[in-house]
């Protein structure tokens, strides 16, 4: 008890009411969820958030050959979006799995079989899409618990505690970002692993790689991880259908990965990422400041404009 002591301070009161009311909302029917969701979305979008200006300024960023109104329409498709991704990671964190079976579908287990048949474990290789949480959970029920999540941890000490708790349960392992150690250790066991390393990126191993052509912070440890271990690296992305079904797709494992040039090798995972998000543009995660640079002279994409000044 002591330690939830600092864990019920006002501060963290907001994030208790939202787990309360999301476990409480999570068994209403899927298109129940579905409807609220959109409808947070679509009032989200209206208000004065920081996340809408940053999903606005990416958008504008990766699809210049959109025109404003076609980018205004995807950014309020964007945010309903956002709004299922939090009735789906409640599915996600509290679903059984039969209800998730009955609504989603994984394609090339195959492959992750074929791939651990070497021995060396496996990469599964992701990206933060809206549908991310659902993805990892459809994941580790279909391998039956055998997957290894890499996950980033959060500021918000209930929220992290949560997740943490959640994500050893449903996965084999739940292993922090930072934790490279448990990381190797889980390959060279000869388990797979869930590595999504696709956000701005600007500790030690930071590279330059484009991302829809203009050079984005990225994070080069996949190549080195691969060649350290030995560990196959497949590609795995999921998406929302206009149905309301999930599909989730394991990919053939990468041919000639790692290269001998890391940033070529994170080149080849952007252009995998870029054209899964023009596949379903509104699931990719565009309130993320993925465009930092590594040097003080890189454009600031996010910088607030100043409010202009009126003459009385």
């Amino acid at each position: 008890m002591k330690t939830l002591l600092p864990l019920l301070r006002p501060r963290y009161w907001p994030t208790w009411l939202a787990l309360g009311a999301l476990k409480a909302l999570y068994p209403l029917p899927v298109a129940v969820l579905g409807a609220l969701g959109r409808g947070i979305g679509s009032i989200a979008v209206r208000l004065p958030l920081p996340f809408v200006r940053i999903a606005r300024t990416n958008m504008g960023i990766c699809l210049p050959e959109l025109s404003d109104q076609q980018r205004e329409l995807l950014l309020k498709e964007h945010f309903k979006s956002l709004g299922l991704a939090i009735f789906e990671t409640a599915l996600a964190w509290w679903g059984s799995k039969q209800r998730l079976a009955a609504i989603a579908e994984l394609e090339g287990i195959a492959h992750v079989r074929a791939a651990l048949e070497r021995g060396r474990g496996a990469i599964l290789l992701s990206a933060h899409f809206t549908t991310l949480e659902i993805g990892a959970r459809v994941l580790c029920d279909q391998l039956q618990g055998e997957v290894n999540i890499m996950y980033r941890p959060t500021a918000n000490a209930v929220l992290e505690r949560f997740l943490a708790k959640n994500r050893s349960i449903q996965a084999k392992r739940a292993i922090p970002r930072d934790d490279v150690r448990t990381l190797i250790a889980a390959l060279k066991a000869n388990e797979p692993v869930w590595y999504a390393p696709d956000q701005a990126y600007r500790k030690k191993g930071a590279q330059m790689v484009p991302f829809f052509g203009i050079p984005a912070a990225t994070n080069t440890a996949t190549s080195r991880l691969a060649r350290m271990t030995g560990a196959p690296v497949l590609p795995y992305f999921q998406e929302r259908l206009p149905s309301g079904r999930y599909r989730m797709v394991i990919f053939p494992m990468l041919e000639n990965f790692p290269s001998d040039d890391p940033v070529a090798d994170a080149k080849l995972f952007n252009q995998l990422i870029e054209a899964q998000v023009r596949r379903v543009p509104e699931q990719y995660l565009w309130i993320h400041r993925r465009f930092k640079g590594l040097a003080p002279d890189y454009p600031d994409y996010y910088k607030r404009k100043p409010a202009l000044k009126t003459s009385e």
